[in-house]
């Protein structure tokens, strides 16, 4: 227990110059009747001095706050051996024990030093009686008793006051670390968004611009090569080229200016100009989406559109994006070879589109009938 700051406290420092204060107007009254006067005021100059280089300046358990408690039990009986009224000077003393002790025992017998030598000095100020004896035994047993209760209870106070620092300095260490932890997860978290960003955009646009400048070679190897293939090239190369830029600058990688239909549209007319597979676009709503939505399900869009230009061999794909309930429904289905929704691979594709969708409080299905379909659900608005 450290209380060497109690000390220093001027509430101290107010409390030591009252009770001094206190026996100095008791002393005065019985100066008549006393010949120990000059002892009892020597007693409290001693105290005052005492206090000022040693009390406020000892640390807990040192040598100069025992050497100062022992003061406070000569004083005690000092005091009390010039007038009994004097006795209060223990509401001091022993308080000041319980404030230097670094255990409880110190405290206890701090108490009771300062009550024996209150109870010696009533025998030498009232001389050797029964009488005596049965008032200074009253007095020890009273000062004593409430002194040790009143510690432990002071004592517990600063037991739990000590422990609520503790845990206070443990939660503010682990808000600390789990402040370090959100800024670690975002940061992961930003770098699954981009690397989700990069394969629904430059990805997709680049290996859009791998099949074409294939189909280019083929078709010049034949003969048949036209500025319309050499167009589309160019197109690609550009589109990934604005994705590129519009990542970097870290604004929506995606044209969502006149809104969710227009987009698919372009996106689906490009889809049948570089694959040449029959494409029907179909859009049912009753109310336009939120942007938030409106960037998810277009990434789902770009992610079905590029699997089944990579995987499905499809000759027609139906693209159709309706409203049911309170949420907004879009599908990709092709005629193609199809697959097995229970060994869909890893990687960014599908599971990057469930990720992003769960985020935004969707889901995304994915089912075979000779085809693939693929299912994204979402709310209207979406979460934060």
């Amino acid at each position: 227990m450290q209380y060497s700051r109690v000390m220093a406290s001027p509430w101290w420092t107010v409390a030591v110059l009252a009770v001094v204060a206190v026996c100095g107007v008791i002393l005065a009254f019985s100066w008549p009747t006393t010949p120990l006067g000059p002892v009892g005021a020597g007693t409290l100059v001693t105290v005052l001095i005492a206090f000022v280089t040693l009390g406020r300046r000892a640390p807990d358990g040192s040598s100069r706050a025992a050497v100062f408690v022992g003061i406070l039990v000569v004083a005690t009986f000092a005091l009390v051996s010039v007038a009994p009224t004097l006795a209060v000077f223990q509401s001091l003393a022993m308080p000041a024990g319980w404030v230097l002790a670094t255990t409880r025992r110190a405290g206890i017998l701090s108490s009771a030093a300062v009550a024996t030598a209150a109870a010696a000095g009533f025998f030498v100020s009232l001389g050797p009686s029964w009488a005596t004896f049965a008032s200074a035994g009253v007095t020890f047993v009273f000062s004593l008793t409430g002194s040790i209760a009143l510690g432990l209870w002071i004592w517990r106070i600063a037991v739990f006051g000590a422990e609520r620092a503790r845990l206070l300095d443990e939660l503010t260490a682990a808000q600390d670390e789990l402040a370090v932890l959100h800024r670690d997860a975002g940061s992961t978290s930003e770098r699954e968004r981009l690397a989700r960003d990069l394969h629904d955009t430059i990805a997709q646009d680049l290996a859009g611009v791998v099949l074409l400048v294939q189909r280019s070679r083929r078709e010049l190897a034949s003969g048949r090569l036209t500025d319309d293939t050499l167009e589309l090239v160019e197109e690609s190369a550009r589109a990934a080229l604005t994705e590129t830029r519009t990542l970097v600058a870290g604004s929506a990688p995606v044209e969502l200016t006149s809104g969710l239909p227009e987009a698919l549209t372009v996106l689906v007319e490009r889809f049948r100009r570089e694959t040449s597979v029959v494409v029907e676009l179909s859009v049912e709503l009753d109310s336009p989406l939120d942007r938030d939505a409106e960037v998810v399900l277009l990434r789902c869009a770009q992610e079905g559109l590029a699997n089944v230009r990579k995987h499905a061999g499809a000759s027609t794909v139906s693209v159709s994006l309706v409203a049911e309930d309170d949420a907004a429904v879009l599908r990709v289905r092709d005629d193609g070879r199809g697959l097995d929704p229970a060994a869909l691979p890893d990687g960014f594709g599908l599971s990057g589109l469930r990720a992003r969708l769960a985020l935004a409080g969707g889901t995304l299905t994915v089912a075979s009938d000779g085809g693939t379909i693929v299912t994204a659900t979402l709310p209207r608005e979406v979460r934060a």
